[in-house]
């Protein structure tokens, strides 16, 4: 319960960082912070300050939940958790609100008087960096609040001193074995990377530098970086010699000492994929925010995908087979190694073999579907896409044959895995036992190999495991398995990269972290989607119990002008549509400071540059000719020299770019930011709505496109004070249907319709 002394707090550091910082109160933002503190102090707790599950049945807590439920992947659970006591808070609050202060100065005093840990997590290392740099320490200068918080990152931000020193001490002969999942191809460790590393080692020596990839002077090469750093498979953890001066168990140690942890949204799930408090605290004692919420169940499927590369896989099991005698001439007589090793190379060959028999049959759907003429669309009649080389599988079912092979395929992998982690669990036992006759030094160099192979075997095994599909029907009772195979090229070679993938995330979210949090603030400027939840309730999993809001802008909209010119034509009109912005778009930037212009396609965005006139193209940045924050940079240096500037941009800059004022006037979009119908995940998806008697397009595409659209639009109004344009150069948006919905979900602007 929220009480009365809880409440005084609040709302006493509420008006200390008012005056401090001479701000007048917000309504949206009282609100959020309202709504945020009565979710968070009226979750109901067991004697122990555990979350209690409730139900009119039955009262369980998180930890007897999470003993009892069976968690998958690729499979929708059917029955809908009773709940009856909301720890969820959904906040949707747009640019202005304030929405970083009010979730921050609600959830502290709530988790301290809790006792419990808060996580901070963001989409993007941009708003990462502003509330570690900006927002926390103006909350803490300016309110009597006691806090201290950290920066959590994962291992791969960090330098793994045992490698740098096999690098650098030893020939680089075990380098190939040591790359990342499809990293077959990537540049060997060369004399510009020996450099940087003796560097690196001469900063560390000297106290200048801390192992943190991201505190380096310099930007590193993620080919020079990715020798040097390791993941939970290839680190031998406390066991290593470097342990007292590694910079990962360092930040690790230090991480409960905070109050408050800023952490990203892949940190989170990676995470909870490791069962949770691998890295972060446990997530029953952590009351969760997440900011940029909306890409959470995005970041969710990448997680709990799959893939694949056929026949750098099988390259990798025969350099694997070849490196076996060098590791027994090493570690030999270590345990039980020589006992587990000896079974390895039969399993790599009969892992190869299986692979190759599947190789002709990605060949063999890709050459059919690719020589199909009469196919009546980009993913033809089977799902072969032409644009990406794509084959989508429909339904998500493979053939017969393909299944059958998938079945050996997880069977050689499954016993594969399994002997290379007792090989490494023997390898472990070794280094910790004071008269192993093998030096550790040696146990040390081949762990994180042999961690390498396992970790490999385990992510071919769960890939093949996901086709494992026996007595699949043609039409799927629960929400399927998006199945694809790419087909890529590189260097003259050819190569099939095999993809499964849920179509959505939801009873991951639900069953690994809302089930099993303590309580969690979901915010973001774009949650809903045509006004509702029902979107982001479908690929989140959150129920309809929990707090949903939707706060109140500070912005006087009509202060901004949204247009749709009388010469605009319907984009779906591909080259008429492309014809029509290069000759009207000079006119419209003519008299503005600083504009943003909004493609749905780089191939359109480059064909539009390309037939501008000379003077036209001097004044634009071009995604794709520098970075997205040295355009930026560029684009506010014009501005401020008093010159006019375009920036062309693609969806990375319709949402998370800040242009106040001068530096964007006008917001231009050339086209409704429909999805491309080339995405696997989202074919299935739309194709699972289809099979249920829905209407994909009104149930997906729209909701999609209109929250996309909102976004876009948000570019504009980034304060109090700005004003502007919006032009939407397709005119579907007023001779379609759906386009009345699509203008009936942005905010009050002033309409300016052509006929």
């Amino acid at each position: 319960m929220l009480s009365d002394e809880l409440k005084a707090t609040i709302q006493s550091v509420y008006r200390e960082f008012l005056a401090s910082r001479e701000l007048a109160p917000r309504h949206g933002q009282k609100l959020m912070i309202a709504n945020i503190a009565n979710t968070l102090a009226n979750i109901r707790v067991d004697n122990h300050g555990v979350r209690l599950h409730l139900n009119s049945d039955s009262v369980s807590t998180s930890s007897e939940l999470k003993n009892n439920k069976k968690l998958t992947n690729d499979k929708q659970v059917s029955e809908k958790q009773p709940v009856d006591n909301p720890h969820l808070c959904i906040v949707e609050a747009g640019t202005g609100t304030g929405k970083t202060v009010a979730y921050l100065l609600a959830a502290i005093p709530i988790a301290q008087a809790l006792n419990k840990k808060l996580v901070v997590s963001t989409a993007t290392i941009a708003l990462q960096e502003q509330i570690v740099q900006k927002d926390l320490p103006e909350v803490k200068n300016n309110t009597s609040l006691s806090f201290n918080f950290s920066l959590a990152k994962g291992r791969g931000r960090y330098l793994c001193l045992s490698k740098l020193d096999r690098i650098l001490m030893h020939n680089d002969a075990e380098i190939d074995l040591t790359q990342s999942f499809l990293a077959d191809d990537s540049a060997p460790v060369d004399d510009q990377a020996i450099t940087v590393y003796n560097s690196m080692v001469d900063a560390l020596s000297a106290g200048k530098w801390d192992g943190d990839r991201d505190s380096w002077e310099h930007e590193i090469d993620p080919n020079v970086w990715a020798p040097v750093t390791t993941n939970h498979r290839e680190c031998t953890g406390r066991r290593c010699s470097n342990v007292n001066s590694c910079s990962f168990f360092k930040a690790r140690d230090a991480i409960d000492k905070y109050d408050l942890i800023v952490a990203n949204h892949d940190l989170v799930l990676a995470d909870l994929a490791l069962g949770g408090g691998a890295i972060l605290p446990k997530p029953e004692d952590t009351i969760y925010i997440f900011d940029e919420g909306h890409h959470l169940p995005d970041k969710a499927l990448n997680h709990f995908a799959y893939h694949t590369r056929v026949a750098a896989t099988s390259k990798w099991l025969d350099q694997s087979h070849k490196a076996l005698s060098s590791m027994l001439g090493d570690i030999s007589g270590a345990g039980n190694v020589d006992h587990y090793a000896e079974q390895l190379p039969s399993l790599f060959l009969d892992a190869k073999q299986s692979l190759e028999r599947i190789y002709p049959q990605c060949q063999q759907l890709m050459d059919e579907q690719f020589s199909n003429e009469n196919s009546s669309n980009n993913f033809g009649t089977n799902g072969f896409n032409r644009d990406t080389k794509r084959y989508r599988f429909e339904q998500g079912i493979p053939p017969a044959e393909f299944i059958s092979s998938a079945e050996i395929l997880t069977q050689k992998f499954d016993r594969l895995n399994t002997v290379l982690t007792n090989v490494a669990n023997e390898i472990q036992e070794a280094m910790e036992d004071g008269y192993c006759a093998v030096p550790k030094v040696d146990l040390e160099t081949w762990f994180p190999v042999v961690g390498n192979w396992q970790s490999r075997s385990e992510a071919n095994f769960s890939l093949w495991k996901s086709y494992d599909i026996p007595g699949a029907s043609s039409i799927s009772k629960t929400i399927p398995t998006a199945r694809w195979i790419t087909l890529v090229e590189f260097a003259g070679t050819i190569d099939f990269e095999v993809c499964s993938s849920p179509i959505l995330a939801a009873s991951t979210l639900r069953y690994r972290l809302w089930e099993e949090c303590y309580g969690a603030v979901i915010t973001s400027a774009t949650l809903t989607a045509l006004g509702r939840y029902d979107r982001f309730m479908m690929r989140a999993g959150t129920t309809a119990d929990q707090h949903y809001s939707i706060m109140p802008s500070p912005f006087d909209f009509t202060r901004a002008t949204l247009q749709v010119p009388k010469f605009s034509v319907e984009a779906n009109k591909a080259h008429e549509h492309t014809e029509n912005i290069v000759e009207y778009l000079p006119d419209l930037l003519e008299e503005q400071k600083g504009s943003l212009v909004l493609f749905s396609s780089r191939k359109q965005m480059e064909e539009v540059f390309y037939q501008l006139r000379q003077s036209v193209r001097d004044k634009i940045l071009m995604q794709g000719e520098l970075s997205k924050q040295a355009m930026l940079v560029e684009h506010k240096k014009i501005i401020n020299a008093g010159n006019a500037s375009v920036l062309f941009g693609l969806a990375s800059f319709a949402e998370g770019v800040d242009l106040p004022g001068d530096y964007c006037s006008h917001v231009i979009i050339a086209k409704l930011p429909f999805a491309v119908p080339d995405d696997p995940i989202e074919a299935s998806l739309a194709e699972w709505i289809e099979a249920k008697g829905g209407n994909a397009f009104m149930d997906i595409t729209v909701p999609d496109a209109a929250m996309k659209l909102v976004q876009a639009c948000g570019r504009l109004l980034r304060k109090e004070t700005d004003s502007g344009k919006i032009t939407i150069l397709d005119k579907r948006i007023i001779t379609k249907r759906y386009g009345k919905l699509l203008l009936s979900c942005l905010p009050g602007y002033r309409v300016e319709l052509g006929n």
